[in-house]
């Protein structure tokens, strides 16, 4: 379909609204990233509303899982390997961006594999790899896990905050505050989980759902199904538009290493709270690999500090721009709260590419 054939489809979508406001959520911060990036959120009118929802792991990984990474480098020699985006996100008083300028051996690195090669090439020192993400990081985890074992460096230990994403979606939905009315569901998540888990959105909550991909157009098409089904031209139902990547039943090798290497449990979320089995640790047959098991170390639980309304923004009760720091005080040269973090937070987003006001 040609761009105008769709903004002319998005256009009778809206006219049939005839002045209601429809509250959409984006879970995935890939698509909160596309949105922003290609002006999509302004082709719509002003009642047309794209919320940001908690797709981006940095930005719910709890002040006390940084405490406890950070209390780790008050080892003896120690390296900790993570990804880029968690370096800047900071704990109670510190970064691991403010503790590798005081000289801490942080490694940022782009693959979980990479910290089998570090852990080789320093046999003398414990290696900490920071396993941050959702069902989509979680299988190649889980193989640098099983490879650990395989070649035996006994000085390679993990420390996991691995999130399910089903969860905080029913957590969402369950929220009073919360009027949403239409979701575009996680496609990366959705192509290791299957599109079967993301069903319930219709089937329980009765809200219209769509899986779609990451170009322009799929993301656009993804929000004229939602609309016409919003305003009656089309049946509800939960509808898998990213058939070219999302199977039915999902990867199934994939999913078979999760429940190998993994179970559930439950887990903070930076800003809401602890959620029921929202977390995947590493099970019986590998906790000895655990950091936190390893050492004996105790995690504290307790209320994440309130900078700014990330909280909200990560539920969808919010939008970035009505935070009071966002843009002025807080940025993602100087971000103050974890949604300015990531490159993929709701906030980073909308400053990069506007967004102080939707229509401003």
């Amino acid at each position: 379909m040609s761009d105008t054939l769709m903004v002319e489809r998005l256009k009778k979508c809206i006219d049939l609204l005839q002045g209601q406001e429809i509250r959409i959520m984006e879970v995935c911060g890939t698509h909160t990233q596309v949105i922003a990036k290609s002006g999509i959120r302004y082709l719509l009118s002003k009642e047309v509303l794209l919320l940001s929802g908690p797709g981006c792991p940095v930005c719910v990984t709890s002040e006390s899982d940084i405490d406890m990474v950070i209390e780790l480098l008050d080892l003896e020699d120690i390296i900790l390997v993570t990804f880029g985006d968690m370096m800047k996100v900071k704990g109670t008083h510190f970064s691991l961006s403010d503790k590798k300028a005081q000289g801490s051996n942080i490694y940022v690195v782009y693959s979980p594999e990479d910290a089998l090669t570090i852990a080789a090439n320093n046999r003398n020192k414990l290696v900490v790899f920071i396993a941050v993400g959702f069902e989509t990081t979680a299988p190649l985890i889980a193989v640098t896990v099983k490879q650990r074992e395989a070649r035996e460096l006994d000085n390679l230990l993990f420390f996991t905050s691995l999130k399910r994403m089903e969860p905080i979606i029913r957590f969402i939905l369950q929220d009073k505050r919360n009027k949403i009315n239409g979701m575009i569901c996680p496609g990366h998540v959705a192509t290791i989980t299957g599109a079967d888990q993301f069903g319930f959105i219709t089937d329980e909550f009765g809200l219209p759902a769509v899986l779609c991909g990451f170009e322009n157009q799929d993301i656009a098409t993804g929000i004229c199904v939602l609309l016409e089904q919003i305003t009656g031209q089309r049946p509800m139902e939960f509808i898998n538009l990213y058939k070219r990547c999302v199977s039915w039943n999902g990867n199934t090798i994939a999913k078979n290493l999760i429940n190998e290497v993994f179970e559930v449990a439950d887990v903070d979320w930076r800003g809401i709270g602890m959620i029921e089995k929202s977390a995947l640790v590493l099970g019986n047959k590998f906790e000895h690999l655990d950091v936190i098991k390893k050492l004996g170390l105790k995690k504290e639980q307790y209320s994440d500090s309130v900078y700014c309304f990330c909280n909200d923004i990560i539920l969808g009760i919010k939008m970035p721009y009505q935070c009071k720091l966002f843009g002025s005080i807080c940025t993602p040269k100087s971000p103050k709260g974890p949604c300015m973090v990531s490159s993929e937070g709701a906030c980073a987003t909308h400053f990069r590419y506007g967004g102080y006001e939707k229509y401003g």
